[in-house]
C-alpha cells in the first residue's frame, strides 16, 4: 500500500496515525541529512538564499540575486535554496554561472512546485520544518531577499533560534532595503522600543543593497568566529 494511501487510511486522531506520521518525519529528516552531508562533504561552506518564489527573470531582485550567487560561488561558496522558481532559481542559476556546486530543498505542495533547472542536486520534502532544519543546519549564512509569507517565516524562525540560543549565531543579509524599510522601522520603533526584544537580538542581521558589502560581512562574520 502506498504512503498516501495508508495515510488516508488511518484515523487523523488515532495513536496508530501519530506513530506513522512520526516514523515520516524521523526518516524524512534522517535521509536529507545523509544526502546533504554526503553532497557537501567536499564543497566549501553553503550560503543559504531565500526570497520570493514570483519574481520573474527580469525583476530587480532576480538579478540580484542571481548575481550575489555567482559572486559567492567565484568565492568558492556552495549555494543553497528552497529549489523552486523565482529568487531561488536566480540564487541557482547565479551558482551555475561561478561553476559552483548548488542545492535545492525543495517542498512538496498541493500545487506542485516543481525544482529549478539550475540545481546540481535537490531533496524534496513533504514538512516544511524539516526543511527549514535543512537549511539552518547546512547553512553557514542566510541571505534573505523580498519574498512573502514563507520568506518571513524563515527568517523570523532563524532570528528566534539564534536569540533563544538553539542556534549558533551567524550572518543574516536581508537584501532590498527598500523591500524591507517599513518592517525595520517596526522592529525597531515598536518590538525594541516597547521590549519584546533588545537591540542586540539584531546584531547580527546587516540590510544592504550592496553586494560586496553583503558578501564581506558574512567572509568577516566567519573569520572572527
Amino acid at each position: 500500500m502506498k504512503n498516501s494511501a495508508l495515510d488516508k487510511s488511518l484515523s487523523i486522531n488515532s495513536p496508530a496515525a501519530d506513530l506513522y506520521r512520526a516514523f515520516n518525519v524521523a526518516k524524512e529528516y534522517y535521509l536529507g541529512c545523509r544526502k546533504f552531508r554526503r553532497q557537501l562533504k567536499h564543497q566549501g561552506p553553503c550560503v543559504t538564499i531565500f526570497g520570493s518564489a514570483r519574481f520573474s527573470a527580469e525583476h530587480r531582485y532576480y538579478q540580484m540575486a542571481r548575481e550575489i550567487a555567482k559572486r559567492l560561488g567565484e568565492r568558492q561558496y556552495c549555494i543553497m535554496t528552497g529549489g523552486g522558481p523565482g529568487i531561488m532559481e536566480a540564487a541557482n542559476r547565479g551558482a551555475r554561472d561561478a561553476a559552483a556546486f548548488s542545492i535545492g530543498c525543495n517542498i512538496k505542495l498541493p500545487l506542485e512546485q516543481k525544482p529549478n533547472p539550475y540545481l546540481d542536486s535537490h531533496t524534496d520534502f513533504q514538512h516544511f520544518f524539516i526543511r527549514k532544519v535543512m537549511l539552518v543546519k547546512f547553512s553557514s549564512a542566510f541571505i534573505i531577499l523580498p519574498g512573502g509569507f514563507g520568506t518571513m517565516d524563515e527568517m523570523f524562525e532563524t532570528l528566534t533560534l539564534i536569540q533563544t540560543g538553539k542556534s549558533k549565531a551567524f550572518p543574516i543579509v536581508l537584501m532590498g532595503s527598500d523591500y524591507w524599510q517599513n518592517l525595520c522601522h517596526f522592529i525597531q520603533d515598536s518590538m525594541v522600543s516597547d521590549g519584546t526584544i533588545s537591540a542586540d537580538d539584531l546584531e547580527q542581521v546587516l540590510v544592504s543593497d550592496d553586494i560586496e558589502e553583503a558578501i564581506n560581512y558574512i567572509v568577516n562574520f566567519q573569520a572572527e568566529e
